[in-house]
């Protein structure tokens, strides 16, 4: 029997009939036998390669095959652009099948919940953060709503895996399965990773499991680097080039996002601008303009990254560069998708440091290569927090059972160090024992996190408290505070790619009115910042050595500014190299990455090291002398280290010191290889 027959014969008959699909895609039909024989699975496959179809067609076909009843289904997206993308899409083929799809995120109003509630669908889209609402609210029948789970998709599974939110993820699933039957079988969707089947362990510790599709990185596509020097040159050449032509740009902040589009606009180039602190109505005319709008350019962060069907899209254009292969993939992904187009990328570097991550990133792409998508070690942040939620859920329960759940759910870390953090909870009050052996929610919790009935307790991420921005009474988005300071007695902002001068600002309801302005304003939101890998930094240093990209192209521009960084930047023979800069300072280029060298830096401080970055160290002095007998050992946290963690991780004042020093550890700092230090090497004088 072929992969196609096994398919419920209703289902065989609108994927031809109703569909108008000749055949299915490779990938999709090697997905069939092993969705139908239950297995956990993962689907590998590039942008735009059917993963979706992969997994819900056959998913359907044992619905109809088995009867499942009532909520059967959950397919969980990272971002809720996504999601209300795909409703659209799945409900179409749920309802040829007479069966129901419903979105459920925090932009879906009250109204359509209770009415959900009220009737349960088959396929339930949602975030890992609102099935987190749902169990531990008082208003849902958790048994009735959950009791017939028997499968769920994950989308853009690396994207969870790679932060915090994937650990959460599971946790959930874990709780959820307790409901179900029989646990869950998981399905996850993934663009190229290095390491799948690593990661379908992490999404699966339990059953048996198999990767379907291909890992090989696709290195088809027409890529250019460029030079452009400023944002605003930026912007010229995007006016220019293209026209008439629908083009998605990429930033990786939504303040360049902010001040591209606003260039973009008085240039009078029709914009549309998408990030997370704009409101629904903002980010959905964005969306809209992918399947609507011809001749416009779009300017996005992240948020439209991952898999929205982008419609006829021509050029993907990258300010600066991403941090990853990965997401440079994600993003060229969004092209090539019309029949004889081909993949595409242009980046437009806006200074150095950009143009040398740009490349690096070119350089690992053209040998064929991605990053494994790796969990974040030692994620006591979030088993504080679904200690906290477990117990919400249940109102109180057993210690000794809260144990097992949480090493249930985290199967990873020693039993006898969750004992550790329950213990430190307990002593904090954020858990409270009413009678000897039971737990419930503590005043410490109530107090935090208490407000809107825990709301703030339902994500693992943290992030500034935002301003709602209003215009009259229409939402426009979110802005920092801290583009309020200052002297200034008019406060001119940018949100939504417009000049807006903010009137007023209520801060018992955290809300700032808006007025419209011709011009000016500033954009910015705090954020942490990005990591570069090993790999990525010596992909660097090879492209320096040779003058040239594996692949690609360098304009003319890109071509001169890499020479003149050839010239200032001394690579040496062996090991790292120390050179001298302005001001009397050294500078000691590793090319060993973010983490390493964050280490480097800190290990080194009594030669002098006082700073770092991907590409090397930087120093008050000439550190040779005293690298000659180099201290590299481990050392503990100082004060101020573990502060700064405490006040980047969430739930981290949960943990007990031991625990949070060992994850500020392990994230922060990493091992440096035995070559790093210029010992025995050339150094360039």
């Amino acid at each position: 029997m072929s992969a196609f027959d096994q398919l419920h014969p209703a289902l065989q008959y609108h994927v031809v009939n109703s569909l108008g699909w000749t055949s299915l895609r490779p990938t999709q039909l090697e997905a069939i036998g092993p969705i139908h024989q239950g297995l956990n699975c993962l689907l590998l496959a590039p942008t735009a390669g059917g993963k979706t179809e992969a997994a819900v067609i056959p998913v359907l076909s044992r619905m109809l095959t088995e009867s499942w009843p009532g909520v059967s289904v959950l397919y969980v997206c990272p971002i809720k652009a996504l999601l209300n993308n795909l409703e659209i899409r799945l409900t179409h083929y749920a309802g040829l099948l007479g069966r129901r799809v419903q979105v459920w995120h925090g932009d879906v109003s009250t109204h359509r919940k209770k009415k959900t509630l009220g009737d349960p669908p088959d396929i339930l889209l949602t975030t890992p953060e609102s099935l987190e609402g749902m169990l531990i609210s008082s208003k849902l029948a958790r048994q009735a709503w959950f009791g017939n789970l028997r499968a769920v998709i994950v989308d853009e599974l690396h994207a969870f895996a790679s932060d915090d939110r994937g650990w959460h993820l599971r946790s959930v699933l874990s709780r959820l399965d307790r409901y179900a039957a029989s646990p869950m079988q998981r399905i996850g969707l993934s663009a190229t990773v290095g390491n799948p089947d690593e990661l379908l362990r992490w999404f699966s510790p339990t059953g048996e499991r198999t990767v379907i599709g291909s890992s090989s990185v696709s290195t088809d596509a027409e890529v250019t680097v460029d030079y452009v020097s400023s944002l605003e040159n930026a912007a010229v050449v995007i006016e220019r080039l293209h026209r008439g032509r629908k083009r998605l740009v990429f930033c990786d902040s939504r303040s360049g996002a902010e001040r591209l589009s606003s260039e973009l606009r008085q240039a009078g180039v029709r914009t549309f601008v998408s990030h997370a602190s704009l409101s629904i109505d903002e980010r959905r005319q964005a969306e809209a303009a992918f399947a609507e709008e011809k001749d416009c350019v779009i300017v996005a962060t992240s948020t439209l990254e991952l898999g929205i069907d982008v419609g006829d899209l021509d050029h993907v254009i990258q300010l600066d560069a991403p941090a990853t292969v990965s997401s440079f993939l994600q993003r060229m992904g969004r092209t090539g998708r019309r029949q004889g187009s081909q993949r595409n990328c242009l980046f437009l570097t806006t200074n150095t440091q950009a143009l040398l991550l740009a490349l690096g990133v070119v350089e690992k792409w053209a040998q064929g290569w991605v990053e494994d998508s790796q969990a974040p070690p030692e994620p006591w942040n979030v088993v504080a927090q679904q200690a906290l939620v477990m117990t919400l859920e249940q109102g109180q329960l057993p210690l000794a059972e809260l144990l097992a759940r949480l090493v249930c759910a985290f199967p990873e870390l020693p039993r006898a160090d969750v004992q550790l953090l329950l213990a430190a909870m307990t002593a904090k009050l954020y858990l409270h024992e009413p009678s000897s052996g039971l737990v419930q929610i503590g005043p410490t919790t109530e107090t935090e996190f208490g407000r809107a009935h825990y709301r703030d307790l339902l994500a693992v991420f943290t992030g500034a408290e935002l301003l709602v921005a209003k215009h009259g009474n229409t939402d426009v988005g979110y802005i920092d505070p801290s583009v309020l300071s200052g002297q200034d007695e008019e406060k001119r902002v940018l949100l939504a790619g417009r000049s807006w001068i903010v009137g007023s600002v209520d801060w018992s309801r955290r809300t700032a009115w808006l007025e419209p302005a011709s011009s000016g304003g500033k954009a910015r939101w705090t954020g942490g910042s990005r990591s570069i890998g090993c790999e990525i930094a010596g992909a660097i240093r090879k492209v320096l050595e040779r003058g040239d990209v594996g692949a690609g192209a360098l304009s003319k521009r890109a071509r001169m500014a890499l020479e003149e960084l050839r010239d200032s930047i001394p690579l040496g023979t062996a090991g790292a190299t120390v050179s001298p800069q302005a001001g009397g300072r050294f500078r000691m280029w590793t090319f060993a990455g973010t983490k390493a060298n964050r280490t480097l830096a800190r290990q080194l401080a009594t030669a002098g090291a006082n700073g770092s970055d991907e590409l090397g160290v930087d120093f008050r002095h000439d550190p040779r002398v005293a690298l000659q007998e180099p201290s590299v050992a481990a050392q503990p946290l100082s004060k101020d280290e573990l502060a700064a963690v405490e006040s980047a991780v969430k739930f981290s004042a949960a943990l007990p010191a031991s625990l949070l020093e060992r994850l500020a550890q392990a994230r922060l700092f990493g091992a440096v290889a035995t070559d790093v230090l210029p010992i025995g090497g050339r150094s360039a004088h």
